[in-house]
């Protein structure tokens, strides 16, 4: 019996919130779909915060994925961004492990070796070896979606592998691996 699964790769942003879909059927990936969530027009933080959450349940409803990979943020100098970044990643895994999707993190660096080789590529240098790896016809014209899109590449080269990223399949599990952060 052939396996099939289906990976959502997110890249969380405030501003921007990418994400594609791959299937992988007999160790083969094929392209579903990638988008990107605009939140540019908003100015309320929090209302960002609830698109962001009900964009990722509505894919997770529409596309029944078996697995998530989502970009973990990387440390920057401005704090406020980083903890803004910080929110839109969390509330995008809320609602993935309120599906009790199993969640992988992985570095923007670790993707980007993923993908192209070289941890230190550029966006565009991503997009097209997206573009030749699934044969897509056109590119996006922001490169969010196609960020997102390489985290579930990167999630289908790592399977089996032992990732450095962090990998959650329920609230339990999420619990038990951030004891330090739950208040008693």
């Amino acid at each position: 019996m052939a396996s099939e699964k289906i990976i959502l790769g997110i890249d969380p942003g405030t501003t921007i919130m990418g994400f594609g879909l791959i299937s992988v059927k007999d160790k083969q990936m094929q392209f579903l779909q990638m988008n990107e969530l605009q939140l540019k027009k908003y100015d309320n933080h929090y209302v960002k915060l609830k698109l962001i959450f009900e964009r990722t349940l509505e894919l997770i409803d529409t596309f029944h994925p078996d697995e998530m990979a989502i970009e973990a943020p990387f440390f920057g100098k401005n704090v406020q961004s980083m903890l803004k970044l910080g929110r839109a990643q969390g509330v995008a895994m809320a609602a993935g492990l309120s599906r009790e999707i199993p969640i992988t993190e992985y570095l923007p660096k670790k993707i980007k070796m993923a993908i192209t080789g070289n941890g230190n590529a550029s966006k565009e240098q991503v997009a097209k070896m997206l573009q030749s790896l699934l044969n897509l016809k056109t590119l996006p014209k922001n490169l969010d979606a196609t960020d997102g899109l390489a985290a579930a590449v990167c999630h289908f080269y790592n399977q089996g592998k032992i990732t450095v990223g962090k990998n959650y399949t329920g609230w339990s599990a999420f619990v038990k691996q951030n004891e330090d952060r739950v208040k008693k």
